[in-house]
Order: structure tokens, then C-alpha cells, then sequence
């Protein structure tokens, strides 16, 4: 088969771009191994409840996904995260709600953090010292733990950089970029020394959503994928194609493992990077190479309800983070029917907890109804809960997460003129 594009993966990524290449008048077809499209992206509706097994919002400061919607005919149907909009840190046994008008934790005002107790009077003292704190001289990549502990010391590193910024990538708070994934703490520094400073002087120039920054859909997350595929003719979306090779000459030659040839002047590849790495390997063994060298951590989602009675806490936000040194066997939990409208019927309550992450490799070794009792387990105490739950899902999620540490951005610069060799040549 002859196409003007050839796109290996049909996870949001591959869709998006085969919908763009229709809107420029570009042929493509999307060769996606497993039976269904969407990736990591998964919704299902069990009764009257709807569960988002992975993602399940989409974040307004990132507008492309929002103008993706508008492109879809869908962008009526996003919903804002419900009222109030809290979200909670585990410490010992309480839910400490994150202070008020912080970035990602750090504070913009100093009354909410100073009544938080969230942080020891010891570790307060510490994180406000960061005012005087010098920006750093070094160029150089380092890790959001080394960033945090050098701005504000161990318990902000403990305490908010491993639980929110390393957990939302279910990473390691040591070994992941700051540069990579948060540029614009970088930034400030540089720019203005203190975070705190910065962060305080732009506080007031800043104008907040009053429907908050996420957005999600009715019937979950995966409402974007089905538009996006329905938006495509049915021949453009191939389910059950296993890509076995990648060949170069002239133009790309893109097998699958039955034999099947679809050739096209580009080729997009938007598939995990080890699975990108093997398929490369032919055409350019250092861009091979590179994109096996990213690491991946592997997660999986618990979902569980309850009948409302069956929970004393009053689930008044979205849910928590759990620091690593709680050890309680999550990562977090989230509050659906809390966060997101028609998740649930009236009088239950649904919710998922978070398992696995770079620090807890074995976690998916767990059957799942080890996985559940975990779960139950590090949430019982914590919430009040009394009884079975009224329905359980368990979703596993191997070797899907990237994994951005330190000296990633080099690797991708190198990637990046790799790849712009083979377009040039094109």
C-alpha cells in the first residue's frame, strides 16, 4: 500500500497526526498492533460508573489537546474538575491539603504555609530560607531532588518534589531532569534567584480559570479517542498490525509480522522509545541506540467503590499524593466521583489508587487482588473505610512511562539531528 505517511502507533499521538495529515490533504494510514486505539488512554463504563483505567484530564495550559477537541466537534462536552478544588500530601495519618495559591507546592503566600502542617516548624524555616538562597552558577542538568534540596531543603525534596513533582511521572525524585520536565523553575532561577520571590511578585499578575486548568469529558478520556477515530475514514486505521521492520530506500518501507507492506514518503513513529529503537535499528543504529537508552517505569491503576456511608472522610477535593517515605504501598489516590461530574451513581463513591513507579519495580508482579488489598490497606485508615468494595478494576500499565532523567535533553538533541539528517535526505 502507497501512502504519503506512514505512522506506526495508534495511541492519541499517532491519531492526532493522521487527523492533521487529512486536514493537509496528506494520505496516511495508522498501523497499531493491539485491538483498539487510544494507548494508555482507556475508559470503561461498568454500570453507572465510569472509570478512567489511565489518564483522565486534559490540561488547559497545554491548549493543543483542548483545540484538538474544538477540531473534533467534542470541545462542548469538556467538563471542569468539580468544587472544591483541593488536593491533599500524606503525612503519618492525615491528609494535609496542598496551601493555597502554591505552585506545585511552593508557595506564593506566606500565611497558608506558614498554618500548614504539612512541613515541621524546622523544615518551614528551611523552605522560606530559600529567599536568600544564591542561583546556581552551573549550567549543567541536574535532578529535581538535587534542584529542590539545594532551593529548599530535605523536607520540601521529601515532602512535595518526590510525591508531586517525580510522582506525577512516576519517576525517581533523584534521577529525573528538572531541566527536562520542569524548565520553569530553571528558568526562574536564573532569571530571578528566589522562587519564592518571583513566584510572589508574579502572583498577582496571574489570572486563574475559575473552572480550574483541567478538562475531561463525559465518558471519560477516552471520548477524545473514539472522535479522533471516528474522524478517520476506516481504512486509514489498521488494528491487529504488529510492525516487524522499517526499511529505507528512497522512501520508507514500514512490514508487519504477516508480511504486510505499506511504503510512504515519511514515516512517524510514535510508538514507546525501546519499541522505536528496535524498529530502527536498520535504518540508523545510533538513533537505535538512543532511544533504547530511555528508561521506563512501569504503573498500574486500582479503581474502587464504595457505597457513600461506607467512607467517613468527606472526600472534599481530588485526592492525595503519598511520599515515598510513607511506605504505605500507593503513590496516590484520587477521588473521581469528587473530581469529575457522572462518574458515579447517587450515594456511591468512586476512587483509584496508584501502584508501582520507578521505585517499586515489583508491584505489577502482584496478582490483582494483592494489588487490591494493597490498596485497601493504604486507604482504610486514611479515608475510615468500612466494608468490601462495591466493585474493583485493576489496570496495568507495563513499561509505559518515559522516564526523562538527567541528560535526557542531550540525548533528544542528538535524536532530534538524527532524525533531521533522514528528513533532509528525504
Amino acid at each position: 500500500m502507497q501512502v504519503d505517511v506512514v505512522i506506526v502507533g495508534g495511541g492519541i499521538a499517532g491519531l492526532a497526526a493522521a487527523f492533521e495529515l487529512r486536514a493537509a490533504g496528506r494520505s496516511c494510514v495508522v498501523l497499531e498492533r493491539a485491538a483498539r486505539t487510544g494507548g494508555v488512554i482507556t475508559s470503561e463504563r461498568v454500570g453507572d460508573f465510569v472509570v478512567d483505567g489511565g489518564p483522565d484530564s486534559l490540561l488547559t495550559q497545554k491548549p493543543e489537546g483542548i483545540a484538538f477537541c474544538k477540531d473534533l466537534g467534542i470541545a462542548d462536552r469538556l467538563v471542569p474538575t468539580k468544587l472544591p478544588r483541593l488536593a491533599y500530601i500524606q503525612r503519618g495519618n492525615r491528609l494535609h491539603a496542598l496551601p493555597a495559591n502554591s505552585v506545585l507546592g511552593i508557595p506564593t503566600r506566606f500565611g497558608p504555609f506558614i498554618r500548614t502542617g504539612l512541613f515541621t516548624w524546622a523544615g518551614k524555616t528551611r523552605m522560606a530560607a530559600e529567599w536568600f538562597v544564591p542561583p546556581r552558577q552551573d549550567a549543567g542538568d541536574e535532578s529535581i531532588g538535587a534542584f529542590m534540596w539545594r532551593r529548599f531543603g530535605q523536607e520540601a525534596v521529601d515532602y512535595l518534589a518526590e510525591p508531586l513533582l517525580a510522582g506525577i511521572h512516576a519517576g525517581d525524585v533523584d534521577k529525573l531532569s528538572m531541566r527536562a520536565l520542569f524548565p520553569r523553575f530553571v528558568e526562574t532561577e536564573r532569571k530571578h534567584g528566589s522562587l519564592l520571590r518571583a513566584f510572589r511578585a508574579q502572583r498577582s499578575q496571574a489570572h486563574a480559570s475559575p473552572d480550574g486548568v483541567f478538562r475531561s469529558l463525559p465518558g471519560g478520556l477516552s471520548e477524545l479517542v473514539d472522535a479522533a477515530t471516528r474522524a478517520l475514514p476506516t481504512e486509514v486505521v489498521r488494528l491487529g498490525s504488529d510492525v516487524r521492520e522499517i526499511s529505507r530506500d528512497g522512501g520508507w518501507t514500514v512490514r508487519t509480522v504477516d508480511g504486510v507492506s505499506y511504503t510512504g514518503r515519511a514515516a512517524i513513529l510514535t510508538a514507546p522509545a525501546y519499541v522505536t529503537g528496535d524498529l530502527c535499528r536498520g535504518v540508523d543504529a545510533d538513533l537505535a541506540r538512543l532511544c533504547a537508552e530511555v528508561p521506563y517505569a512501569s504503573s498500574g491503576t486500582v479503581a474502587l467503590a464504595f457505597p457513600r456511608s461506607a467512607v467517613a472522610h468527606p472526600l472534599n477535593g481530588s485526592g492525595f499524593v503519598v511520599p515515598r517515605v510513607e511506605r504505605t504501598g500507593i503513590m496516590a489516590a484520587s477521588w473521581l466521583s469528587s473530581k469529575w461530574p457522572h462518574r458515579a451513581p447517587e450515594g456511591q463513591v468512586l476512587m483509584r489508587a496508584y501502584v508501582g513507579g520507578a521505585l517499586d519495580t515489583d508491584a505489577l508482579a502482584k496478582s490483582d487482588d494483592e494489588l487490591v488489598e494493597r490498596s485497601l490497606s493504604a486507604l482504610r485508615p486514611l479515608l475510615g473505610i468500612t466494608g468490601a468494595p462495591t466493585l474493583t478494576r485493576v489496570y496495568r500499565f507495563e513499561r509505559r512511562s518515559a522516564q526523562h532523567d538527567v541528560g535526557h535533553l542531550d540525548r533528544d538533541r542528538k535524536s532530534t539531528r538524527l532524525n533531521s539528517s533522514h528528513v533532509s535526505e528525504s
